[in-house]
């Protein structure tokens, strides 16, 4: 029975997805920011095997959550599907002096891949907000640019492509993917967005468990199961070390080669 962690599983698109996984016969391992929405997913998804705590806003609480998970495995997927938007009018930053949206949709993912053991597949969310990202490797938490929170947003979903692909390439044993889910109807999407949270949800389920051929891909950029052109910045191998190298020191962990 294929093992999967999923983080951001409280509720939106990551619920959905434990969801999926779990009726699928799947053993799921759920992530929450705090206990009471623990509880929450728990009460939600009775089937789940466990459900790991940590704010993904924190650097110590992801480094205790990597190690919570990895007691929770071995893990044949990884799906790093926890995120924040770009709504929000001025630059704020975490207790690590880290802007937030950063911190959650980049620096979180990349901490817990850096740490916790390799799965045979890892899948991370994007969004197709990630054709107008904007790399600047000089100032990538907006500290010296007037604030612009959906450029911000969709930098962050850039480097989340990034870094699956550098991923993929340095871990070739490791099947590592990035999915577009969609404008999704959920907290994050808002109600304006036209798309059902179980279509959002679909892709990655499938690519962290099908033994389809187009399943077990790597390097690639999908939406609705197909594979699209993902920002050309994404295959730029300088570009993946350039941010590789941030993160590491960021964090103080090089993602182990």
């Amino acid at each position: 029975m294929p093992t999967i962690f999923v983080t951001g599983s409280t509720d939106g698109i990551g619920l959905e997805t434990a969801r999926q996984l779990l009726e699928g016969g799947h053993r799921v391992v759920g992530h929450a920011r705090d206990r009471r929405r623990a509880d929450d997913l728990r009460a939600a998804l009775p089937q789940i095997a466990d459900v790991v705590v940590g704010d993904l806003a924190s650097l110590d609480e992801t480094r205790a959550l990597a190690a919570a998970a990895a007691a929770c495995g071995p893990f044949d997927a990884v799906i790093h599907n926890a995120g924040i938007g770009g709504g929000v009018p001025e630059r704020t930053v975490t207790r690590d002096g880290i802007e937030r949206i950063w911190h959650v949709n980049v620096v979180a993912p990349y901490l817990l891949t850096a740490l916790m053991p390799r799965p045979g597949r890892l899948v991370y969310l994007t969004s197709g907000l990630e054709a107008d990202g904007r790399l600047d490797l000089d100032d990538l938490q907006w500290a010296s640019r007037d604030w612009h929170g959906m450029q911000a947003y969709s930098d962050s979903k850039l480097a989340d492509v990034v870094l699956a692909f550098a991923i993929a390439r340095l871990w070739p044993g490791v099947l590592t993917t990035t999915v577009d889910p969609g404008w999704i109807k959920t907290k994050l999407g808002g109600p304006d967005a036209w798309d059902e949270v179980g279509d959002g949800a679909a892709t990655q389920a499938w690519l962290a468990v099908s033994d389809d051929d187009g399943a077990r891909v790597s390097g690639v950029y999908l939406k609705r199961f197909e594979q699209l052109e993902a920002n050309p910045a994404a295959s730029d191998e300088t570009v993946q070390e350039a941010l590789l190298a941030r993160l590491a020191d960021l964090t103080g962990v090089e993602l182990p080669r």
